[in-house]
């Protein structure tokens, strides 16, 4: 950053601070949780201000109230700003609000703010391409997550069956995956604390959506043998897409290994479902799109008893299936989850993203009692 650029945005800074302790007090505006929403989004690319984003989420778990002065106060700095160091700071801020678990949060439905076509005000050096793409990326994943999560308690009046609930749901979370995928840096010049910080929050979401959709899974294929052709054509592309987003987290993983991204490192290896055992779970998918599979076991003239043991002996081939093979990865995050819980307490400490994760201090010098946003 040049000295005239961290003069300016100093400056800024500053001066929205005074117009924020200017203003009174509302049922939209509080100077003091604005004054340190500005302070968590400052323009300085080297400095995050954690002790100020951990005001913000006490003062959001503390009274869900504050969301409305909160929703003003960063809607309206986000609009305004050109700085690429102000969004991404503000989006992880955003990111941070969502684990306080608060339900006038999570009822949200859309991010309060557009950042879509951001671009950042610095034009002239035609180095920030890479920059404007990662605020676009994580606004979109964010954006998209608010929605998600909003829609969360709707299924209590959905009136599909329960299979196909959980396997909508699944299909939204490989969407959210996907979307997580694409925030990544894409240039050389943004190996920068900041970048490194705001991959660490995605590293931890990705962590914990994957962590999900195997959970998920394991339970849709448990009871594939009961479903009909609607679901069980669904719960193949379900299957098929989770075969390729592992091979793709492998690559998303590798490269941010490369980049210096240090959470990388702390996940187990995503291990892939055997072609065989697929193939397997193809036959028996592709055999239930007709019929159920105890519709299609009832089609034969055999003794009910025999019929029970077929049903049985085929579920426990595909427990045996799931269980040496799906889970492993499941297994090996619960086994990294009990070891990091031993050390460090994340989501207490700051009420942001999962607190089984160590988060690296990427800057030079120690900073005291620091969060990830």
């Amino acid at each position: 950053m040049g000295l005239w650029k961290k003069v300016t945005g100093i400056i800024k800074d500053k001066n929205s601070i005074v117009w924020a302790n200017f203003s009174g007090k509302s049922s939209f505006r509080n100077p003091d949780l604005e004054t340190s929403i500005i302070k968590a989004t400052s323009h300085d690319e080297y400095h995050i201000d954690k002790r100020n984003a951990q005001i913000v989420f006490s003062w959001i778990r503390a009274s869900p109230i504050s969301l409305r002065p909160l929703v003003w106060a960063l809607s309206r700095r986000m609009e305004k700003t050109r700085s690429w160091v102000v969004a991404v700071k503000g989006l992880m801020l955003m990111h941070g609000v969502f684990y306080c678990k608060v339900f006038a949060v999570e009822k949200m439905g859309r991010l309060p703010f557009d950042l879509s076509s951001f671009t950042d005000g610095d034009t002239t050096s035609g180095k920030t391409w890479g920059f404007n793409a990662f605020v676009r990326e994580y606004y979109a994943f964010l954006d998209q997550r608010a929605l998600v999560l909003s829609e969360k308690d709707n299924r209590k009046a959905d009136d599909r069956s329960p299979m196909a609930q959980q396997l909508s749901k699944l299909q939204k979370l490989q969407s959210l995956l996907d979307m997580l995928l694409q925030v990544k840096p894409r240039a050389e010049n943004m190996k920068l604390p900041l970048i490194l910080e705001a991959m660490d929050c995605i590293i931890i979401e990705i962590y914990d959506v994957y962590s999900r959709i195997c959970a998920e899974i394991t339970k849709v294929l448990l009871n594939i043998y009961s479903v009909k052709k609607p679901e069980a054509a669904t719960a193949l592309k379900v299957l098929q897409k989770a075969m390729t987003q592992g091979e793709e987290l492998s690559l998303f993983f590798d490269s941010c290994k490369e980049f210096g991204v240090m959470n990388a490192n702390e996940f187990p290896t995503v291990a892939q479902i055997p072609k065989e055992e697929v193939e397997e779970l193809e036959r028996i998918v592709n055999w239930a799109s007709d019929t159920t599979y105890e519709d299609s076991i009832g089609d034969y003239s055999i003794e009910e008893n025999d019929k029970t043991a077929a049903i049985v002996e085929h579920k426990e081939a595909l427990k045996t299936v799931i269980t040496d093979k799906w889970v492993v990865f499941d297994e090996n995050l619960k086994i990294n989850e009990e070891k990091n819980n031993k050390n460090f307490s994340f989501a207490e400490e700051t009420a942001a993203l999962i607190e089984y994760v160590p988060v690296y201090n990427y800057h030079q010098q120690e900073i005291p009692d620091l969060i990830s946003f």
